[in-house]
């Protein structure tokens, strides 16, 4: 069968080919890519439907100030499954509503520099997408603003155009005041419900404000408040001029009502002010117009530069003329190095001061003539010049007749046409350099290395002058893509404080801690918040957690928890960043196993990882995984160690108490046998061990003495350390002469003495107080670990 090559000559075939190409909506294109947005299959399909209606439903919630309040409903329906997902945020206009759900890329979000669990505008529309794909059903949408009216949308996304098709639109009765209600109907199964309900569990964890309630056809599962401190709220801030790239700056100048360059850095840009605009503008200046050379000065011995310009002057009497040239000459000696900007601002002032002593007028052109000749005669010495400064900079090994050589061909280089002030860029100062070093090296047949030369470079240019020309203008660098790009270097190379923070909204150490323990059933809790961090010009802020020991499986791995912007993390663990700084981390020094020393740890505990960012670098368009960036992962590591501190620090004092507790209990076998013996032999009375056993082990040791109606309690500490012990006596009589630092409370009948004493080492402390009846007692002891208290308290 012949090709459609052969069969039509090239116009026909480019003809044939132009008539395939058509352009393709955002929606058709998810539409044959529904992967990319995680719902490669039906099973992670319910779960990122999920996961898109929880977090549109939490920001939607968080924005308007309202505590979240979310209903998360799963049901068979036939061959599919229906997914009901309510809230009780702001609820949605019923202009806005169709194009929130139905027209991918739309949103309010990602044009702003500020932390939000949504970006792109894709989330929930996409989860329509696939519900319709899959069951052709159109969604379900119910919403009310506040004071307005329910309205119920049914709707589906026209692929061919990317615009929402409404089928159903009308009023109708709800009995929440605000929020909106979405149902959708889709191909799915529940093979993934491990992983649908750590979503839910673990968007608890780390938004511990909100109430969130799962039911689905196995079960149901709540999570209640454990804080009604919504998260600070947010602002937006300018891009960071360390994250622009060069499109975005061509675009930004483009846009600007700003005239100068100044004005723009400062308006555009958050952290510029004027002291770093002057900074940037100066890094500028160096990339777009370069450097002037700035020479050695000569002294009046050296050369007669007076002479040169009272030659180079004509028709301005002789008196006059040598007053000038003599101005000039004086001037130039007291410089030691002198640029051809700084030396036609010697002439000018020259010109004036003249002018005013003599009467006589030197114009431009006068000037002009008198700046050549007395450069020249600067610039007539630059082979010696540049020998000082290259033997300077250049390692003592070389050779005088090496440096001479070379300074001989670099002078040779500032000959060119044009190059009669000197000015060039550092590109072309490189340039000469690399040059004239290779041709040294070659006749010389010496090593002439890249150090050698970098370090030659940096002696010029530093002893090189900045030029006092004006920037030019926005319009002239946004029309010139070689000037934005020398903008866009200079900004990167300016010092400039990391963007505010007040663009994010971490969870806070604290809430951190409050959202395990509100889940997870441990006996230690550990939380880190670092600092703000920057990539990229975005800031970024990382957290972490620790929960251990408890209800928490003994066997197997550590469990992970990843977060990013209070988002759960479902898949993709094993490429995501937060893990492969966890498997880095030596975790047998933090108490935990880890076979083989790397990889995941081993052992009862929950690791969690929070990272919040104004644009988290995620791996892919499902947001599954955060990308290797090394400012994040060193982030993560410190926060991860900050908190695994606290756990080596909790697991080796648990260690010593059971250590402490063993030795104990042999002791407390022991001595009531050496008790015993003791008595028999002495025929005395037994031996009360107690206070003995209390010594030994260095324990604080409270006894109770009761005589008549008078009550001791004597607290003798025995540690090496002060103590501060929390004992609270419970009587059922009324006490009284109650000792110093007591408090007394009623409650139900019952009478609490509470006492706190300081108690320094090796003394002892005497609480006393009186009952007028027989009583019974009971003594609780808190602040000091069990294992170092001895409680002697049962005599009455």
């Amino acid at each position: 069968m012949p090709s459609l090559q052969s069969t039509l000559d090239d116009e026909g075939v480019a003809d044939e080919l132009a008539a395939g190409q058509r352009a393709i909506s955002i929606a058709e294109f998810f539409e044959k890519n529904k992967h990319m947005l995680g719902f490669d299959s039906g099973a992670r399909g319910l779960v990122t439907a999920v996961k898109e209606a929880v977090d549109n439903a939490l920001d939607a919630t968080e924005e308007a100030g309202h505590l979240p309040d979310i209903y998360v409903e799963i049901e068979e329906a036939g061959d599919y499954y229906r997914l009901v997902v309510e809230d009780n945020g702001p609820g949605i206009t019923a202009e806005e509503l169709p194009k929130v759900f139905g027209k991918l890329l739309y949103g309010s979000r990602f044009h702003k520099r500020e932390q939000a669990r949504g970006q792109q505008g894709i989330g929930i529309s996409a989860a329509v997408l696939y519900s319709q794909l899959t069951s052709g059903k159109p969604a379900k949408i119910t919403s009310r603003t506040q004071g307005g009216e329910a309205k119920y949308f049914e709707l589906i996304i026209d692929t061919d155009t990317n615009e929402p098709a409404v089928s159903v639109e009308e009023s109708t009765t709800w009995e929440r005041t605000h929020g909106t209600r979405i149902e959708l109907e889709m191909e799915a199964n529940m093979r993934a419900r491990s992983q649908l309900r750590d979503y839910i569990k673990h968007t608890a964890v780390v938004n511990p404000h909100a109430r969130i309630e799962l039911r689905e056809p196995n079960g149901e599962f709540k999570a209640e408040r454990a804080t009604d401190q919504l998260p600070e709220e947010t602002e937006e801030i300018r891009p960071h001029p360390h994250g622009v790239e060069l499109g975005a700056l061509l675009k930004m100048l483009e846009s600007t009502d700003s005239y100068s360059i100044s004005g723009f850095l400062q308006n555009e840009f958050t952290r510029v002010g004027q002291k770093t605009a002057t900074n940037v503008i100066a890094a500028f200046t160096d990339r777009h117009y370069g450097r002037e050379m700035a020479w050695r000065a000569p002294q009046p011995h050296e050369t007669d530069i007076e002479e040169a310009v009272a030659e180079a002057v004509a028709n301005k009497g002789r008196e006059a003329t040598d007053e000038f040239a003599g101005r000039i000459a004086d001037a130039i000696a007291e410089r030691d190095r002198l640029a051809h900007h700084e030396l036609a601002s010697l002439v000018e002032r020259a010109a004036e001061a003249t002018t005013e002593a003599t009467g006589t007028t030197f114009g431009d052109t006068v000037q002009e003539k008198a700046i050549a000749a007395a450069w020249e005669t600067v610039r007539t010495d630059r082979t010696a010049d540049l020998y000082a400064l290259a033997e300077e900079a250049t390692s003592t090994r070389k050779d005088d007749g090496v440096i001479e050589s070379f300074a001989e061909r670099l002078a040779v280089k500032f000959d060119g046409e044009g190059r009669t002030r000197d000015r060039l860029r550092r590109a072309t100062l490189d340039d000469y350099v690399d040059r004239a070093a290779e041709m040294t090296a070659e006749r010389e047949e010496v090593s002439f290395g890249e150090t050698a030369r970098e370090n030659v470079v940096d002696a010029l240019w530093e002893t090189a002058r900045p030029v006092p020309d004006d920037p030019p203008n926005v319009t002239t660098v946004a029309g010139d893509r070689d000037t934005a790009s020398a903008l866009l270097d200079a900004m990167r190379a300016t010092d400039i404080i990391a963007p505010p923070t007040d663009c994010l909204s971490p969870i806070t150490a604290d809430l951190v801690r409050s959202g395990l323990e509100k889940e997870f059933d441990a006996d230690f809790y550990a939380s880190a918040t670092r600092d703000a961090g920057v990539h990229g010009g975005d800031p970024f802020i990382v957290e972490a957690g620790i929960a251990y020991g408890g209800e928490l499986p003994a066997e197997g791995g550590v469990e992970l928890l990843r977060f990013a912007n209070r988002v759960p993390l479902v898949y993709q663990r094993g490429a995501c960043a937060t893990t492969d700084v966890l498997k880095g981390i030596g975790w047998r020094n933090y108490g935990l196993d880890q076979p083989g020393g790397s990889g995941m740890p081993n052992g009862p505990a929950v690791i969690m990882i929070h990272v919040a960012s104004t644009n988290v670098p995620f791996t892919s368009e499902s947001k599954d995984a955060v990308a290797n960036v090394p400012a994040i992962e060193d982030e993560i590591e410190l926060a991860v160690r900050e908190a695994a501190r606290e756990l080596k620090s909790y697991l080796n004092k648990r260690r010593s108490m059971q250590q402490r507790q063993e030795k104990q209990d042999v002791l407390g076998s022991i001595l009531p046998e050496m008790a015993d013996k003791l008595a028999d032999v002495t025929e005395r009375d037994e031996l009360q061990i107690d206070d003995s056993l209390a010594r030994i082990m260095n324990n604080v040791l409270v006894e109770r003495h009761v005589e008549d109606s008078h009550v001791k309690l004597i607290v003798e500490n025995n540690s090496g350390t002060n103590e501060s012990p929390e004992l609270t006596e419970i009587v059922a009589a009324e006490p009284t002469a109650v000792s110093d630092g007591a408090r007394v409370v009623e409650m139900d009948g019952e009478w609490f003495i509470k006492w706190s004493p300081e108690v320094k080492s090796d003394g002892d402390k005497v609480l006393q107080y009186e009952l007028a009846d027989d009583s019974d007692f009971d003594l609780d002891v808190a602040g000091i670990e069990q294992e170092k208290l001895t409680v002697n308290a049962d005599s009455q």
